[in-house]
């Protein structure tokens, strides 16, 4: 059980960290060079099928670490599962309470009429992305490094 545990938690922590990593590298440069007609219309298409996926795979694997944390008999792989685990919810945390509230007021945006005085959310998204993406590196080596030790 612990090795089917384990596998879901590193494919999980890996599948988090790899797509916020991608968008950190390509989609926010690419977002960031557009006219913000252009921007919000394209923020709007990419952000179509993030929800409920992701939100699912970061708190099923924040699950997980807490099912395997309670399981190990490592105090060193438990204390990097618990490490995990919080980063995680970290990562959830700063979705549901920065990243969504902007894609959300973005969304809400007519691309064809910005208007005066716009306040361009791109660069405070950023910042809050990469958090997450911090958040979810770290939780992805915790994992891997509690792994090792468990086996």
């Amino acid at each position: 059980m612990m090795h089917v545990l384990s596998v879901l938690a590193l494919l999980g922590s890996g599948t988090v960290a790899g797509v916020l990593f991608a968008v950190a590298l390509s989609t926010v440069p690419a977002l960031a060079a557009m006219s913000p007609d252009r921007y919000v219309y394209t923020h709007t298409l990419l952000g179509r099928n993030w929800d409920p996926t992701m939100p699912i795979i970061v708190l099923g694997t924040t699950l997980l670490d807490i099912v395997l944390a309670v399981q190990a008999s490592a105090p060193a792989a438990r204390s990097l599962i618990i490490g995990a685990a919080v980063c995680l919810a970290g990562v959830s945390v700063v979705s549901h309470l920065r990243n969504v509230p902007i894609n959300k007021r973005v969304h809400r945006t007519d691309p064809d009429a910005i208007p005066p005085g716009w306040q361009d959310p791109r660069p405070l998204w950023r910042r809050w992305h990469l958090l997450r993406t911090a958040l979810a590196m770290v939780a992805l080596a915790a994992n891997s490094i509690a792994v090792t030790l468990l086996f």
